[in-house]
Order: structure tokens, then C-alpha cells, then sequence
């Protein structure tokens, strides 16, 4: 059986550089990797319901503070603890570059990083390939 997990690359505009930064959360277990909010899909519950869910329990913002972008989906693929796992990001804009992030207990730091310190952060090459991938996608948005 694969484990199926789904979240959100949350990020926000910077106006006066016209770049963006990403959010990464720092686990309060294991390793204390850093990653988008995410978390495993629950009995009868659809993936985007998923991602939108995890990311208000564990970065406590809500479906109303931010925006999907239609267009980028992104499914990595990897085995923890010898079992397969599937997990699905979508990127979300925030409205409010200011917009108070909250931590859950499964946290225990967060920054908003833009594109080549959320690589370095991230550590896991498939997690900073979808960084590159989601980056590259919104400035082929910005461009006429």
C-alpha cells in the first residue's frame, strides 16, 4: 500500500525586488527537515481537501488567505521506511505578504526563503527540483 500525502507550496511576492519567497516549515522530529506544509490524505477525503487542511493545522493559515494557482501540480514520488509514498503539492499565493504564520506542535521553526535558500534548506533533490519547477512556472506566468 502506498502512503499518500498532499500540501501546499505556499508562497508570496515580494514587490520591491519582484521575486517571491517561499514558506518552509522545520519539523520538531526526526531529522528536523524542512518542508511545504503537507500531511496524509484521511479516509474519504479528497487531495485538495488534504493539502488545504494540512496547511491551516500546520502553518495556521486558512483556504481564505491565499490562492491556488491553477496550472502546477507536482507528485513526487520516494520511500520512507521502506514503503512507498506518493505526495501531491499545488502552489498557493498568499494575499497578505504579511499574513501571520502558526505553527502546530508538529513544527517548531518556519522562514520564507526565497528560490536558492529554500533549495539549500529543503536538502532532498526532489524537493528542490518542485521548488525550481514551481519558481520557473510563475515567471513563465509573469511573462507576456
Amino acid at each position: 500500500m502506498v502512503l499518500r500525502a498532499c500540501g501546499l507550496i505556499i508562497f508570496r511576492r515580494i514587490a520591491e525586488v519582484s521575486d517571491i519567497e517561499f514558506l518552509l516549515l522545520q519539523t520538531s522530529y526526526g531529522t528536523h527537515h524542512w518542508t511545504p506544509p503537507k500531511g496524509h490524505v484521511d479516509p474519504g477525503e479528497d487531495d485538495m481537501t488534504t493539502a488545504l487542511r494540512e496547511t491551516e493545522e500546520e502553518a495556521g493559515l486558512q483556504p481564505s488567505q491565499f490562492h491556488i494557482v491553477d496550472g502546477f501540480q507536482k507528485e513526487l514520488n520516494y520511500k520512507v521506511n521502506n514503503k512507498p509514498k506518493t505526495v501531491i503539492y499545488w502552489l498557493g499565493e498568499l494575499k497578505d505578504r504579511n499574513a501571520q504564520v502558526k505553527l502546530s506542535h508538529e513544527h517548531q521553526d518556519y522562514r520564507w526563503l526565497r528560490l536558492q535558500e529554500a533549495c539549500t534548506y529543503s536538502g532532498y533533490q526532489d524537493m528542490q527540483e518542485t521548488l525550481k519547477e514551481a519558481y520557473q512556472f510563475l515567471q513563465d506566468q509573469a511573462t507576456p
